[in-house]
């Protein structure tokens, strides 16, 4: 891969023309998204999160306003979640590329691992990219106030 603006040979010419695209959006939004349901830490800070990644997930911010920072932070989510539940899955039905950011709309389904309880709830996340890499996540359980936190009304 050669940076923007590398000078590239094509059939013996030079021309001054990037060679590389940025990576969609969307596509990392929804690669990110296949990692977080298998829990895989390292895949999610090798390719798809900055090193300072920010989670804010829905239940922990009405909790306390909190949320989880960095890779220790992001590996103490997943014991949370392995303490916590039996199964915990986000099921996104939408995507819709905002620029900076990513809307993903879906659901999380799960079964609380000591009361065996099943969990089918709608959420509204907001992805916000450094570059081509997720610096911040954020989820709402309200629809409405995570379109309302990503500046739409439907």
């Amino acid at each position: 891969m050669q940076p923007a603006g590398a000078l590239t040979a094509i059939g013996g010419r030079l021309r001054d023309t990037p060679t590389w695209m940025p990576r969609d959006k969307v596509d990392v939004a929804r690669r990110a998204n296949d990692a977080y349901n298998r829990r895989d830490v390292d895949g999610v800070f090798a390719e798809l999160a900055t090193p300072d990644f920010e989670w804010y997930p829905a239940i922990v911010r009405a909790l306390d306003g909190g949320g989880y920072r960095g890779r220790e932070g992001i590996e103490k989510f997943v014991a949370d979640t392995r303490e916590n539940w039996e199964e915990l899955q986000s099921l996104p039905e939408e995507f819709r590329d905002l620029g900076d950011r990513v809307l993903v709309l879906g659901r999380l389904r799960g079964r609380g691992k000591a009361s065996g309880v099943p969990v089918d709830q709608a959420f509204a996340g907001i992805l916000d990219f450094r570059g081509d890499r997720i610096w911040r996540y954020r989820v709402y359980l309200d629809r409405a106030e995570g379109l309302r936190a990503a500046g739409l009304s439907s």
